[in-house]
């Protein structure tokens, strides 16, 4: 067994997994989860919260068995156009995860935070940054480019990163493991729907069109993320309404998506009010899923020739009526959903489409801790031989 230790810290928590990895390598075996746990409401003043993000680390460490540890992955929101793939941690690396906070001064020093913690506690185990970014680099410049002036847009790197790439990357490749294809022949768009959300074009196994662009707030309607918008609405508030800036930042990606149009971001609140007749809770659930149509209607004149269609993540993981709905009058395009295969209670990699459709709808569960800790593992092996 190799054992890896995943990190994931955001500006107030920190999520790990501590996994043991079998010979064959995370594509051909499933996980090991030797433990798993999150630090919350870090810097809060609250009982009991941890100060900072090493009084959290150090003492979720502390419980943790790490004999033996071969390597630390740690999840890092953006990448830019530096970092195409995952890479080794050293001075260098964290001087340039740390120029492009401005593109993601959320989530990219909460990052930084835990990479320098783990390297104090951890100083001889090689340590590994794998970008949500990084999947997405496979991109035309026709298909990451904005069209606005070119001068601005290189000057403060405007340009569609996309995101949720680990995700992406391991449901597409098992999406062809389960239709006992060639990745490399097979053409998926999946649908990565949690609080966060995302479509991905994949050919054969290469991101070619994403619904995040610049920052994770484009594409579909998420749980508080407005997704898609006319931009003129931002001037509008700020010149009409009033609002600064920070305020409609706010408004676009803590209180709007569902929460904005139902007042609740969860979705098993939303079907439940649904169910109960609740009006704006039926209508954010046809938005939702119109949106969702919208993107797979797309994606599949991008890729020309369509294989699979594949939910993952919380959502797309647990909520049937979602994945029926989003794909509902599509048949003529060789897209159905089987009623009883997708409302099947298994909750393993299947497909829900009826035997012999064209397109194949599967459902397949995510893990991007498994997905960090293989890139991990391959940056480590590279660098040792």
């Amino acid at each position: 067994m190799t054992r890896v230790l995943v990190l994931n810290c955001g500006s107030s928590s920190v999520k790990y997994r501590l996994l043991d990895v079998p010979p064959g390598g995370v594509d051909e075996v499933e996980p090991v989860v030797v433990a798993s746990g999150t630090v919350e409401r870090i810097g809060e003043d609250v009982p009991d919260a941890p100060r900072d993000h090493a009084e959290a680390l150090a003492g979720a460490m502390a419980g943790l068995p790490l004999d033996g540890l071969t390597a630390v992955g740690h999840r890092v929101v953006h990448g830019g156009l530096t970092f195409t793939a995952p890479a080794l941690i050293d001075d260098t690396v964290i001087g340039a995860i740390r120029e492009l906070v401005p593109l993601a001064p959320l989530h990219n020093p909460a990052n930084l935070a835990g990479i320098e913690v783990a390297r104090e506690l951890l100083p001889g185990v090689p340590q590994v940054a794998v970008f949500d970014t990084a999947f997405h680099r496979t991109l035309s410049r026709a298909a990451s480019t904005y069209a606005i002036n070119v001068e601005t847009a290189e000057r403060y790197g405007i340009h569609r990163y996309g995101f949720h790439g680990t995700s992406h990357a391991i449901v597409s490749r098992r999406t062809a493991a389960l239709l006992e294809r060639p990745l490399a022949e097979v053409n998926t768009i999946t649908l990565h729907l949690g609080n966060g959300a995302s479509a991905c074009a994949v050919e054969g196994g290469r991101s070619v069109a994403t619904s995040m662009g610049l920052s994770p707030l484009e594409g579909l309607v998420m749980g508080t993320r407005s997704g898609d918008l006319d931009p003129a609405i931002i001037f509008h508030l700020h010149r009409v309404a009033g609002m600064p800036i920070e305020e409609i930042d706010e408004l676009l990606n803590r209180r709007s998506g569902l929460l904005g149009l139902a007042g609740v971001n969860d979705m098993r609140g939303l079907l439940a009010r649904r169910a109960a007749g609740d009006r704006a809770a039926a209508l954010a659930f046809e938005i939702y899923c119109r949106r969702i149509r919208s993107y797979v209607g797309a994606y599949y004149a991008e890729l020309g020739r369509l294989d699979a269609i594949t939910f993952t993540a919380g959502v797309g993981e647990n909520a049937p009526a979602v994945r029926a709905a989003a794909l509902a009058g599509l048949d003529r395009l060789g897209i159905e959903v089987d009623p009883a295969r997708n409302d099947t209670p298994d909750r393993g990699a299947r497909v829900i489409s009826p035997p012999g459709t064209p397109v194949a709808v599967c459902v397949v569960p995510t893990d991007e801790e498994w997905e960090i800790a293989g890139q991990t593992l391959g940056v480590v092996g590279r660098a040792a031989s």
